[in-house]
């Protein structure tokens, strides 16, 4: 076992990824950072790292034959070794938490709960497993703004409620991409059951509501300067939104490129936000 296959397996770049938007969430919700926030990104980071690893050990029977390179089933890590690492992490993140305030440490916990899930079960009921990611993705922001208390974390309700709506959109349209490969390996995703004209109608309703979630910031953002960057990230949205929900086959939402025009909005929501809480 190699200490890069022990890194490799973390998906290093998602865990740091996921620690800086902790640290940003705080940002937000405070406009400020500050040395103790950094406990907020190892928190995260841990955490996030421990979901990935959690995920190859249940995954290891698909993957030795869809991802064979990955750590173990190339045999880089033992899956014994896998599940004493995946512990490892998740009590080093929960550790890390414990070192922040009770609320950040209850998300941290109900997160953790909600990966080990997500590995064992979720990710194969259509429909839940999305949902799943997109609260994960969303309460980072929660967690980061929890550490301000309970006004940071309201200050941050806004852009977690636009990122839970966006990327249940982005992450049932990823679904429809991928329709023909999950029904040739025998999986069962919301767009076989809805189709994938539903499916770009149910994205379409969850951008819309993202739009109306963003022009209800709170506290004192609402301005020009606000309402003229939101209106961009709106636009943003919809324009994935609707390119989505104009499909009805697989091929169309690849070449439609929705996803990554969503995760676009996703993206320019959050520096919106950042923006707005320091000028």
């Amino acid at each position: 076992m190699s200490a890069a296959a022990f890194i490799r397996i973390t998906r290093p770049h998602n865990a740091v990824v996921a620690g800086l938007t902790a640290l940003i969430g705080y940002l937000v919700a405070t406009g400020t950072l500050t040395p103790p926030a950094l406990l907020l990104a190892v928190t995260v980071g841990l955490i996030t790292a421990a979901g990935n690893v959690i995920n190859d050990v249940y995954d290891v029977e698909i993957d030795r034959i869809n991802r064979p390179d990955r750590p173990i089933p190339a045999g880089a890590i033992s899956l014994a070794g896998a599940k004493a690492y995946t512990v490892a992490l998740f009590a080093g993140g929960l550790l890390a938490a414990a070192l922040t305030t009770a609320l950040c440490f209850t998300i941290a916990l109900a997160n953790t709960a909600v990966l080990v899930a997500y590995a064992v079960r979720l990710k194969r009921a259509p429909g839940i497993g999305n949902l799943a990611v997109a609260y994960l993705t969303a309460s980072v922001f929660l967690f980061g703004g929890a550490f301000a208390g309970v006004e940071g974390l309201f200050q941050n309700l806004t852009l977690a409620v636009i990122t839970f709506l966006a990327t249940i959109a982005r992450e049932v349209l990823k679904d429809a991409e991928d329709v023909d490969g999950d029904a040739a390996g025998g999986a069962r995703t919301l767009p076989m059951i809805i189709g994938v004209r539903g499916t770009g109608v149910l994205a379409l309703a969850c951008g819309l509501a993202a739009v109306a979630a963003s022009l209800f910031p709170p506290g004192d953002w609402w301005g020009p300067f606000y309402l003229a960057a939101i209106a961009a990230v709106d636009a943003i949205i919809l324009y994935g939104a609707f390119r989505g929900a104009r499909c009805t086959t697989p091929a169309c939402v690849r070449e439609s490129r929705a996803t990554s025009i969503l995760r676009w909005g996703m993206f320019a929501a959050l520096a919106v936000f950042a923006v707005a809480a320091v000028i």
